[in-house]
């Protein structure tokens, strides 16, 4: 599995935690509370959210390599498109 984590800063983690999570829960098992929440995207693809008073921590997993950027760009796109009142600086490292 390859892991990739970004750590995005924002008082609004939770709430665009649960955003997130509810949007996805249409097409796949996601389990989530206002803290934490994971959405498995695939067998071989899921990412993991926590929040905090100041940031959002987002952990990506892939079993395939070649699908992280991708993944990274359809969560970053998601969570922009909830954010869309703040400038979010969403930088990953693996």
């Amino acid at each position: 599995m390859q892991l990739s984590k970004a750590v995005v800063r924002t008082e609004h983690a939770s709430r665009y935690l649960q955003q997130l999570c509810k949007h996805w829960s249409h097409k796949f098992s996601v389990d989530f509370d206002p803290l934490k929440g994971r959405v498995p995207f695939s067998d071989t693809a899921e990412v993991t959210f926590a929040a905090d008073d100041a940031a959002l921590t987002m952990i990506l997993s892939v079993g395939d390599p070649s699908q992280q950027e991708r993944m990274q760009q359809v969560i970053d796109d998601h969570l922009k498109r909830f954010a869309f009142r703040e400038e979010l600086d969403i930088v990953w490292s693996d």
